[in-house]
């Protein structure tokens, strides 16, 4: 059986040096091209497994392994896109992931989302522990293997480098993962290599290559098995190419293409069939984006990253899934296959829950398996740009809500979302939209609450003053005692369950105040009723509670003092 190269997928917080990693490794100059060291396009890059051996070969000597994989074919993607754009039915395409960390800022947001990304979608991982050069007193030396670069440094800067992966260890640890490094780990399948590097250097690159080889070759052998015949991808990225249009770059992770054959494709208007007219890829050790440096090829087997040349482009988007047909009587049952994929990940329902959207399918689906987790109910989950039918159609919901991953929002949309409550969250991080979704339920509900709580009729209870009758009746005026609870103007209150009349007023110190709170001793007016025939002196009243407040107290009952409990225990059961 033919083995095929792995794909492994870089993921780690901005700036951590994803981007001068691969560089280093493929040797270009990729990341001098671009603003900011960020990387700007998602990007595929193969290293042949005869650089593995230039860089690694006396390590693999040495540990007495014998490579049979073809090479690493590399994505390079800013954050998570290329990790959740490269989905297929069951999983993530990437065989392995690099998960990137800078040894000295350790866990930021945006490893826990990659770590989430890798959980969820069950893909194994070994941790680069970059930026090592920028250890105090660190002493470069350079494509050297970490353990030779190591002992060279002083005992300090050792001592260092060790309490900087320790305190890495620690935090995996709080995440439920054991992990060591590289040169100390007793199990490959249980614990997390942690391997120190710098992208700068090349220190520890050596090693790092050899651990992921030999991870492959060992754990991932039957994965790795080509399936002849047809192939399958998945779209990375569309982009126009002078002269040929729009063209997709397409990873193969199964099987085989070559020009001329039928390719089935998911978009944004349905799967369409189309024909193969170009296949380029890049020349190995290049990356796809430098564009000069692509050829055409007749044939390609898995696992590769190809720029395919094809009419009817137009509508295809980055993460749609991709078949290759020989035969035309063969289209229907690939177009079948295709669309019972993309609805394992989009919902359409007619329930009560949010609408989802998101830039790929993979996007799509980490988003709902996160929303689910967090037992968000979801009504729609959809590939695309947040629309005006989406507004409209929650407009009429109790809690209308959309979730937007790495899409836009339109002006218009906006405006019409706001001026029918729709509440939009976008990032192009999912912890933080959960997290801003998770402060809008809590505002949102301590502003109903207090909403309540101003406007609800609240448990009180006084005491009428002996020797504090103002005045008798029209309206009686007489000076009370709050001893549980609190009252407010328009309360009305009971004697043994009889109604006697309703506050009109209450007065503190010669002010009108709108309410009194228990332990306080103001007057109190009240129209319809008579001091000494309808009440006395010394009676207790308590204040009416309608029916209808008491369910509304309910939700509120966190909210309310002891006192106020003690009442609806004695005279309700609560």
């Amino acid at each position: 059986m033919t083995v095929r190269s792995p794909i492994l997928v870089l993921l780690g917080h901005v700036d951590h040096g994803k981007t001068t990693l691969i560089d280093k490794i493929r040797g270009t100059a990729v990341v001098k091209a671009e603003p900011g060291a960020i990387t700007q396009h998602i990007s595929a890059s193969y290293v042949p497994v005869d650089v593995i051996k230039k860089y690694c070969g006396d390590m693999l000597r040495k540990m007495n392994i014998e490579l049979n994989i073809p090479g690493l074919l590399w994505i390079d993607s800013p954050g998570h896109e290329a990790f959740t754009t490269l989905r297929k039915r069951g999983g993530a395409i990437a065989d392995l992931a690099v998960l990137v960390i800078d040894i000295n800022e350790g866990f930021q947001p945006q490893t826990d989302e990659s770590l989430n990304f890798l959980k969820q979608f069950k893909t194994p991982f070994v941790v680069a522990l970059t930026k090592i050069d920028r250890i105090l007193g660190w002493l470069p030396l350079e494509n050297a293997c970490f353990l030779d670069s190591f002992k060279q440094q002083q005992e300090r800067t050792q001592n260092e480098l060790e309490e900087k992966v320790y305190k890495i260890v620690a935090q995996f640890s709080d995440r439920g993962f054991s992990s060591e490094r590289f040169d100390r780990v007793q199990d490959f399948e249980k614990q997390i290599c942690l391997v120190p590097v710098s992208g700068v250097t090349g220190e520890g690159v050596p090693d790092l290559l050899m651990v992921i080889s030999g991870i492959a070759q060992k754990y991932l052998k039957n994965r790795l098995e080509i399936t002849p015949g047809e192939g399958k991808g998945t779209v990375l990225e569309v982009k126009e190419f002078k002269g040929m249009g729009i063209t997709i770059d397409v990873v193969l992770y199964d099987g085989e293409m070559k020009k001329g054959d039928y390719i089935v494709i998911g978009s944004s208007k349905g799967v369409i069939t189309t024909r193969i007219r170009a296949i380029m890829v890049p020349e190995p050790l290049k990356d796809t984006r430098t564009e000069k440096r692509f050829k055409n090829i007749e044939y390609v087997s898995a696992a590769a990253s190809v720029k395919i040349s094809a009419p009817g482009l137009e509508t295809i988007v980055a993460g749609s899934p991709l078949r290759v047909v020989r035969d035309e009587k063969d289209v229907e049952k690939a177009k079948k296959d295709i669309e019972s994929e993309i609805e394992e990940v989009e919902i359409t329902t007619e329930k009560e829950g949010a609408i989802l959207r998101a830039d790929t399918l993979g996007s799509l689906e980490a988003l709902v398996k996160t929303l689910k987790h967090e037992s968000l109910p979801i009504r729609k989950a959809l590939v695309g740009d947040v629309s005006k039918s989406d507004i409209l159609e929650l407009k009429t919901m109790k809690e209308p809500v959309i979730f937007a991953f790495c899409v836009s929002c339109p002006e218009d949309v906006k405006k019409l979302a706001k001026s029918n409550n729709v509440k939009i969250f976008r990032s192009d991080v999912i912890y933080r939209l959960i997290e801003e979704y998770k402060e809008w339920l809590q505002d949102k509900k301590k502003r109903e609450e207090e909403r309540i709580l101003e406007t609800v009729t609240r448990p009180g209870r006084i005491k009428v003053l002996p020797g504090y009758v103002f005045r008798q009746c029209k309206p009686a005026v007489f000076g009370v005692e709050i001893l549980k609870g609190i009252i407010r103007q328009g309360y009305k209150l009971t004697l043994n369950e009889n109604i006697m009349g309703e506050i009109r007023e209450i007065q503190s110190q010669g002010e009108t105040v709108k309410e009194a709170k228990r332990g306080e001793k103001v007057a109190v007016s009240m129209d319809g009723v008579t001091v000494g025939k309808d009440f006395k002196e010394g009676d207790i009243l308590d204040v009416y509670i309608p029916e209808e407040d008491l369910e509304k107290l309910k939700k509120v009952k966190s909210k309310l003092d002891e006192s106020e409990i003690e009442i609806l225990k004695e005279k309700y059961g609560w």
